[in-house]
């Protein structure tokens, strides 16, 4: 009796198999080259039908990768590289993304320093366009000056506005280290900040020292410095 059983089964298996390759060649495209192996599963039976990955819609039949092992690999293949690409595409993102926030970041630093830059300049050239006019106690020109009237009529040609006196303009603006001046940047001397004059550049200054003096360019450290400052 097992013997029997056994015979059937090989039987029932062979005709499946027959079925399915029967079936497959049914619908192939004539004249396509190329073999796949078709496997029962859960039996030692294969063979190799022509042309059947050309078969249309093939891929799409429910659990053909237990039949075809090469539409295995394929399908293995495929969802690696949309991995792959997948994690090229947000490593590509976040690189983006860190650029422009960098970019972002940087941009106002930037527009900040020019803008300082270009408001130095026009100081300067105001400031030297006044060398040689008169000390006058309380003057702020535009005929004669004192320190800090020099100092704030300057500043108002370059359109800004700042405090009248001395040591209010030395607590008025963003403190600047002597080594890293800016021409435009003014720079107080003595105790309690009581004279100021302009840094222009390359050590030297331009300022309105006293009574019986006119205004002129002088070296830096002429006078003991208090501070400097920069608006």
């Amino acid at each position: 009796m097992a013997k029997h059983v056994r015979q059937g089964n090989k039987t029932l298996t062979r005709i499946a198999t027959a079925s399915v390759v029967a079936a497959s060649a049914s619908v192939l495209t004539p004249g396509v080259a190329g073999a796949a192996e078709v496997v029962v599963p859960n039996t030692n039976f294969s063979a190799e039908v022509k042309g059947l990955e050309n078969v249309q819609g093939i891929r799409q039949v429910p659990n053909i990768e237990q039949w075809v092992p090469e539409f295995r690999e394929v399908k293995a293949q495929k969802s690696s590289h949309k991995s792959t690409t997948a994690k090229k595409a947000v490593k590509k993102s976040a690189t983006k993304a860190r650029s422009n926030y960098s970019a972002k970041a940087s941009a106002p630093q930037t527009k900040k320093a020019s803008a300082s830059s270009s408001t130095g300049a026009k100081v300067v050239a105001a400031v030297r366009s006044k060398i040689g006019a008169p000390y006058g106690w309380g003057a702020a020109g535009p005929h004669a000056f004192d320190c800090s009237g020099l100092t704030s009529w300057a500043y108002a040609q370059a359109g800004k506005s700042i405090p009248r006196t001395s040591s209010a303009q030395a607590a008025a603006g963003t403190p600047v280290a002597i080594s890293n001046l800016q021409p435009g940047d003014i720079v107080a001397y003595y105790g309690g900040a009581s004279h100021v004059g302009i840094y222009v550049g390359n050590g030297m200054i331009i300022d309105s020292l006293n009574s019986g003096s006119t205004v002129q360019e002088r070296p830096l450290n002429y006078m003991p410095i208090h501070s400097a400052v920069r608006f």
